[in-house]
């Protein structure tokens, strides 16, 4: 089976590394030393076609090993030049003539153990120098992927790095053949196999020219790490453990119990530490990526942060906790602007206590740049920041918060456990946090400055309201007074008035109550409202102002809020009283039609135009009568829309207008009733 096996994988390979070969002398591409990769591939080729055909052992695929392997190094130089030297440094140039010779020593060392009387200390040496000259081999390649830098030759590192893989794979066979004193015949059935593979590797290189989608996540790069580490401290502990039961004696499974115990607490300890942890992360982030910072996911917890819901904490402390979040910080404190200085805001994780009095009263907005983020443990950090700024000894850094040119904060950030230098990119990752964070913070004060204006615009809005409510009251109060003058003696006209009196006071008295802040425009559940007494009512509450004449066709009843619905209709016959002569009556009338009840406010004055009606009747602060608020329109229309109605309108310049209020009728609507009562 291995012999098959062997076989097979081994010429596949072969067949693939030769198409791969002709395939390469036909293209032309820029920074592709073509005839090296090409010979290089060939070789590869017959060195495999000698493995499945004439076996691994043979001198003559011996020969073909040495031939491959002197191929590659010759690939790998030609690479050296096509970067833009004429050939590598003296050093490694060195290093590539070192290998070469030590390939040949091997070969020969080989054919000197084909001879009978040859020791095999003869063929261990060759093993042994064809080991030194793969791991010499691997740190060349390691050399030219870290070299190769021109735009023609960047593409090819991943071709590079499947030449690695090549004598990776021979350093794993020849040291179990060392280590064994004999051939691995199964290692290499699976070295025929990865040869396959690394040529597919090979031909994905050449066609990419290194435009790989896919990059290694920091985070698959920690927990491989994480793994490698479980992996030695385990290796560890059973090479430990077999030393103690080999020198322990009676003690050994005393002494391993201890040890294992021992060594598995004090990496509990380490792992748990945040000074170790920050250590491995500003090493592996300096050592093992190109950029300090994963920004996608650095950016993305930084507005996850941001975006909690509000439940969680105020918006103020999750900004410093974000920004404190990028740099590992363990806390943080917001400065916010208190007239000319900077006063203490939100904290994260800092007890207040600790704070010194007046901490960073002292700095003045003007001596703050806007768009320099301070390290307090420098030299001009020092000299820009106050010492109430340094007088909290866990400062470090201090990253303003810029909005249009001016200062929305500045936020304080405690040490991390790992103290370091701040470099380019941590300071235009915070400058550009900083600008973000400022940007939040102003439209949270947009927010508290909104609605301080809305719930003043709603104050202004029932004060208008109320202002236009007085008006008519203190028209009809006027009048009521100067027929005083003249009908005092007449008992009807005197109970009119106290009528007229004790209406006006209970109206008063509601307009206090609407004015209050606690008041709700809408305090009664609509029911079932007979229109007609309503209308009556209303109409004779302003016969001693004017005379009003009401029509009833029945007795509709509407979905109404009463109270809404008095309040409506005083809006209109007071502005029909106030359109109508002296002696043209103000009529209205009641009915019911299908599904709707409608009450009609009939004038003969002056009338509206069509413009008018239709770009200023409803506006408030607009109207056509001299010293009108022009309040009275736009609030009926608001009630009328509140109950579910609407208003409508017909008027004509010179002889009248009718106001219509349509609302539900209660006999359509019986169940809504049962369910509003």
């Amino acid at each position: 089976m291995v012999p098959a096996l062997i076989l097979w994988s081994h010429a596949l390979a072969a067949l693939l590394f030769g198409a791969l070969g002709l395939w390469t002398l036909r293209r032309a591409e820029a920074g592709v030393p073509r005839n090296p990769l090409a010979v290089a591939l060939m070789m590869t080729a017959l060195w495999a076609l000698a493995v499945a055909g004439i076996g691994e052992t043979d001198l003559t695929t011996r020969i073909a090993e040495s031939g491959r392997n002197l191929a590659w190094l010759a690939f790998m130089i030609a690479l050296h030049r096509r970067n833009g030297s004429e050939r590598p440094p003296a050093a490694i140039g060195i290093v590539y003539g070192v290998v070469a010779l030590v390939i040949l020593v091997a070969l020969a060392l080989h054919v000197a153990a084909t001879a009978p009387e040859a020791a095999p200390e003869v063929t261990q040496a060759a093993l042994l120098l064809r080991m030194m000259a793969a791991v010499t081999a691997l740190v060349l390649v390691q050399s030219l992927h870290s070299a190769i830098t021109a735009p023609g030759t960047a593409g090819m590192r991943p071709v590079v790095l499947a030449i690695g893989a090549i004598w990776l794979v021979d350093i794993n066979v020849l040291s179990v053949a060392w280590l064994t004193m004999g051939w691995p015949h199964q290692l290499v059935a699976v070295r025929g196999g990865a040869m396959a593979l690394i040529t597919a590797a090979i031909a994905m290189g050449l066609q990419r020219r290194g435009e790989w989608p896919m990059q290694l996540s920091r985070t698959v790069a920690y927990q491989s790490l994480s793994l490698v580490a479980i992996g030695l401290y385990f290796a560890l502990l059973a090479l430990a453990t077999s030393a103690l039961a080999a020198i322990g004696g009676d003690n050994a499974r005393l002494l391993q119990t201890a040890f294992v115990f021992g060594s598995t607490a004090a990496i509990l300890t380490l792992v748990s530490s945040p000074w170790l942890r920050a250590w491995i992360k500003v090493k592996l982030a300096k050592h093992f990526f190109r950029h300090r910072y994963d920004y996608r996911a650095e950016w993305m917890r930084f507005t996850e942060t941001l975006g909690e819901p509000e439940g969680s904490a105020p918006l103020d402390e999750r900004i410093v906790k974000a920004l404190a979040d990028l740099t590992d910080s363990p806390a943080g404190l917001l400065l916010v602007p208190q007239g000319e200085t900077l006063g203490v805001g939100a904290a994260w994780n800092i007890d207040r206590a600790v704070l010194p009095a007046g901490y960073g009263e002292s700095w003045h907005l003007d001596r703050i740049d806007p768009t320099l983020v301070l390290e307090l443990d420098t030299v001009e950090g020092a000299d820009s920041a106050p010492p109430s700024i340094r007088s909290w000894d866990q400062a470090w850094v201090v990253v303003p918060l810029p909005h249009h040119a001016r200062l929305a904060g500045a936020i304080v950030l405690a040490r991390p456990p790992i103290t370091r230098a701040l470099d380019w990119e941590d300071f235009d990752l915070l400058k550009a946090a900083g600008r973000q964070l400022a940007s939040y913070l102003a439209e949270e004060r947009a927010i508290e400055a909104l609605a301080e204006a809305e719930r003043f615009e709603e104050f202004n809005r029932r004060f208008a309201f109320i202002m236009h409510d007085i008006k008519n009251l203190v028209s009809q109060l006027t009048l009521v007074a100067r027929n005083a003058e003249r009908h005092a003696d007449n008992p009807a006209f005197r109970a009119d008035m106290v009528a007229t009196l004790q209406d006006s006071a209970g109206r008063m008295n509601d307009m206090l109550a609407r004015l209050s802040q606690h008041h709700r425009a809408r305090t009664d559940a609509p029911v079932a409202v007979p229109l007609a007494p309503l209308a009556r009512r209303v109409a004779k509450t302003r016969r001693a102002q004017h005379p009003v004449e009401v029509s009833s066709s029945g007795d509709p009843l509407a979905i109404a809020d009463p109270a809404m619905l008095e309040t409506l209709l005083g809006h209109l016959i007071q502005n029909a009283i106030e359109a109508s002569a002296a002696d043209a009556p103000v009529r209205i009338e009641v009915r019911s039609e299908k599904e709707e009840a409608r009450i009609d406010v009939i004038d003969r004055g002056a009338g509206m135009s069509p413009a008018f009606i239709r770009d200023k009747l409803f506006k408030p602060f607009v109207s056509s009568k001299p010293g009108g608020f022009g309040i009275g329109a736009f609030e009926a229309q608001k009630l009328a829309a509140e109950m579910g109605g609407r208003i409508e309108v017909k008027s004509s310049e010179g002889k009248g207008s009718r106001f219509r209020v349509v609302l539900r009728a209660a006999a359509g609507a019986g169940n809504e009733v049962g369910q509003a009562a």
